[in-house]
């Protein structure tokens, strides 16, 4: 396959007209009489008309024919698709869950966590979410994604998010599988930088926009577009591909991110940073300072601090915590936490190292020292309390109900009669 183009930057103002079709962009407006190549011009609205400029996303859309040329939508089987988060009664247990969420689709407030499984290619079909924004983490194997607005290639590392209404396909190449962020009535956004200035964390530049490329297929058979729409899921065929896109312009676009372009900050003296300064992406709330959801990662780094318990410490957050991991093995639970599984943090239940990590970092000489090297570990955390489905605690039979008893050879250390800690040799 030949090596993509993109367009760099986040969140940037952008243009792309495919190369078979030059001048295919409308020049000093985005609605003419006729537009060239005898094209449609449709806008696709990523936020209310009346957003603030720095708000408002939306593109132009120049394609064969316009999205409406479709037959009615039916509803169809939604599979172990769910945003009922009442069916299971709540447990604040930590644990190995695979699906869960919380909020309400309907008001545009929440958030679901997903994982996929494939091994066939989507053929002459595609899918869009009028729910909400998918940031799609892949796992294992490769994916070609075919969107409105061009294609672009992801691998394991790698990260994309297609947002709300935008139409996509992927083919696949081995059994892949992976993670997605589901967030409903926000968009994701670069995290202020605050006393870190201007540079650091994910750089701007190092996200990826596809380039305009389209196909003039017949679909004599149908192409089916699938919809989920307030958690439900729709089919409509057209006779044509949805991916007839000639040329688009405007700042609403997906985009893909290499997890390795991140910049990592840390604690040079002593204690630790929050994990908050490893944030790729932050889908806010209306609370300010506070997220709908976090994307977080925790990547190969060098440990320096001195005087420090290097590893994640013990703690109980107000946030969700959903934890995954791509490759390799998680620094505070090298056991039992595999790639491709995940561990739910309710909000205040306690969590942290278990008992083999803390024994051994409670004794290591501090060194400079480089920390999860071959490894990423993520993190989605929320605001919201989540709820775990019927199929994520039951029906997919992969919750480990042993989970808790990583923290049962803990031991006491307190010697009443002595300050002084053991001195590591």
């Amino acid at each position: 396959m030949a090596e993509l183009k993109y367009i760099s930057g986040f969140g940037n103002e952008c243009a792309s007209e495919d190369p078979r079709c030059p001048g295919s962009l409308p020049k000093g407006q985005n609605n003419p009489q006729i537009c060239p190549y005898n094209l449609y011009a449709e806008q696709l609205s990523g936020s209310a008309f009346t957003c603030p400029r720095n708000t408002n996303k939306r593109s132009w859309l120049y394609r064969i024919l316009p999205s409406v040329s479709h037959k009615p939508f039916a509803s169809i089987d939604q599979g172990h698709i769910n945003h009922n988060w009442d069916e299971v009664g709540p447990d604040p247990n930590q644990g190995l869950h695979t699906l869960c969420g919380a909020g309400d689709i309907r008001s545009n407030n929440g958030l679901a966590v997903h994982i996929f499984l494939c091994n066939s290619s989507m053929e002459n079909r595609c899918f869009y979410n009028s729910d909400g924004d998918f940031l799609i983490v892949p796992q294992k194997g490769k994916l070609l994604i075919y969107t409105e607005f061009g294609k672009m290639f992801l691998q394991p590392n790698e990260i994309c998010v297609i947002q709300r209404g935008m139409r996509f396909s992927v083919d696949v190449f081995e059994e892949t599988r992976g993670y997605i962020l589901e967030v409903y009535g926000v968009h994701f956004e670069l995290p202020d930088l605050g006393p870190i200035g201007a540079n650091g964390l994910a750089n701007p530049r190092d996200f990826l926009i596809p380039v305009a490329w389209y196909e003039d297929r017949q679909v004599p058979g149908g192409f089916t577009v699938i919809n989920k729409y307030q958690g439900k899921l729709f089919a409509s065929k057209q006779d044509v591909s949805p991916f007839n896109v000639v040329a688009w312009h405007g700042n609403y676009t997906p985009y893909k991110y290499n997890l390795e372009n991140f910049m990592v900050i840390n604690a040079v003296a002593f204690d630790h940073a929050d994990p908050s300064i490893f944030t790729v992406l932050t889908a806010k709330s209306l609370r300010p300072g506070v997220a709908i959801a976090d994307f977080v990662i925790f990547p190969p780094r060098w440990g320096v601090a001195d005087k420090t318990f290097r590893p994640p410490y013990y703690h109980r957050n107000c946030m969700s915590e959903f934890m995954g991991l791509i490759k390799g093995h998680y620094e505070a639970k090298q056991g039992g936490f595999l790639p491709g599984g995940g561990s739910l943090h309710s909000a205040m239940t306690p969590h942290g190292p278990d008992a083999d990590c803390f024994e051994k970092a409670s004794k290591a000489k501090l060194e400079p020292e480089r920390i999860a090297d071959g490894t990423m570990a993520f993190m989605f955390e929320s605001s919201l309390s989540l709820a775990v489905t019927k199929w994520g605690l039951k029906t997919c039979g992969c919750l480990d109900e042993d989970y808790y008893k990583c923290w049962e050879p803990l031991q006491a250390h307190f010697t009443p009669t002595s300050r002084s800690p053991t001195e590591p040799k």
